[in-house]
């Protein structure tokens, strides 16, 4: 038998010491040994972590100190996943490139619930405690990570107090306001019945107040940098309702999904666009509050799927029309959207993540209230779209920068 505990690499470089430091703890010795005796399993128990020490023990007092070739196999398994971990934090450190692989082992791994349906099973390879404490609730679920990691991506656009609900990696309802309780009332007012059990995230600590009008809905998740203590004793009453706080750490740079039989790898949409980054392109000048409102509208429409039209104002959305083939029927949902929960689009502005290929979503939502409007701009018909606004006393911007989002 063989037990091997190695130099405590990570927790080096977690404490910040110098680089000195940091080498003298990559341990060469205790790798070896790992391999080797894992190697000649047919003969050897290799014990390489401490996490180990149970199953090993496990194993012994039920066999009488002896062990087994599939047991001796399974530990040598073990053992070569902990020296794959170990030499991958050792590549983590020296490597510089984000985007170099896709860097993670199987100690990373975490089993869930199940997949993206109850029939699929579901992993995360990752440290969420890194991202977040969970204080209260169930098992966070595959879905749920993907509507926690959208929630996350679309409220760092903000710097103003801003309240989000999500559904389906969506926003369907956000306002940014003066306090937590306005902001939620208005996000939520942007579309009630996609609320249900959805996902809730804002940018501020939740208050007593606040906490009460949220705990009238039934949600799966909610998000905040913290919350009074009131606040949690209200939203902590639902047993399974999952309350993540959220920390300091920001989300990495790098994107990467699986397709075919390979990986795609990208820089993610960081790009925030400002006044400074407006083109006006037509005869009328936007208002200060056309601009602000545009600029909301795009943060949104940025992180919604493609192709997508955002209807917002007064820094509240009041619809948006998502993952449609075409870009006049992602208009169109929003406009009855908007319409079936009462909101007003006279004065509105809309946000597309991509040019107007035609001047029809300008002319249909012109013809329902919107006043000004954003977009990348780029397309050859341009002009068309363009000369449509000026005979319509319609203010357009262009930022130059597509957002598409599949």
């Amino acid at each position: 038998m063989v037990i091997v505990d190695l130099y405590p690499f990570e927790a080096t470089v977690a404490s910040g010491a110098d680089e000195a430091t940091v080498i003298e703890k990559i341990d060469i010795g205790g790798i070896s040994l790992i391999r080797a005796a894992a190697k000649n399993y047919n003969d050897v128990v290799i014990v390489a972590s401490q996490l180990q020490y149970k199953p090993l023990l496990d194993m012994l007092m039920e066999h009488g100190a002896t062990s087994s070739l599939e047991e001796r196999r399974w530990m040598a398994k073990e053992a070569f996943a902990v020296s794959s971990h170990y030499d991958s934090a050792i590549f983590n450190y020296f490597d510089g490139a984000e985007n170099s692989a896709f860097r993670c082992s199987a100690n990373d791994q975490k089993a869930l619930r199940y997949g993206e349906n109850p029939h699929q099973k579901g992993f995360f390879y990752g440290n969420l405690d890194a991202i977040f404490d969970q204080i209260h609730g169930k098992e966070i679920s595959y879905n749920n990570l993907l509507d926690i990691n959208a929630a996350v991506e679309l409220i760092d656009e903000f710097e103003d107090l801003t309240f989000a609900v999500l559904k389906h990696n969506n926003a369907c309802g956000l306002a940014s306001r003066p306090t937590v309780l306005e902001a939620w009332k208005d996000a939520l007012a942007g579309d009630p019945v996609s609320a249900y059990g959805g996902v809730l995230i804002t940018n501020a600590v939740i208050d007593r107040e606040a906490a009460a009008e949220i705990d009238k809905i039934f949600f799966e998740v909610i998000i905040a940098p913290d919350y009074d203590v009131d606040a949690l004793e209200i939203l902590g009453q639902k047993k399974n309702r999952i309350i993540l706080v959220r920390k300091e750490q920001k989300l990495p740079k790098t994107q990467f999904r699986s397709l075919l039989n390979g990986v795609l790898v990208q820089e993610r949409d960081l790009n925030i666009e400002t006044t400074a980054d407006l083109k006006t392109v037509t005869n009328t000048i936007p208002t200060e509050q056309e601009i602000s409102d545009m600029l909301f509208a795009n943060k949104i429409v940025k992180n919604s799927k493609s192709n997508a039209i955002v209807l917002a104002k007064g820094k509240q959305l009041l619809a948006s029309g998502v993952g449609q083939t075409s870009r006049v029927d992602a208009l169109k949902q929003a406009i009855e959207k908007a319409k079936a929960f009462g909101f007003e689009l006279e004065g509105a502005v809309m946000a597309s993540d991509a040019f107007f290929p035609f001047p029809d979503c300008v002319e249909i939502a012109h013809k329902e209230g919107v006043k000004a409007v954003i977009q990348p701009g780029g397309s050859v018909r341009d002009q068309q779209t363009f000369d449509y606004c000026n005979e319509h006393g319609v203010a357009m911007v262009t930022t130059g920068i597509r957002h598409f989002k599949h």
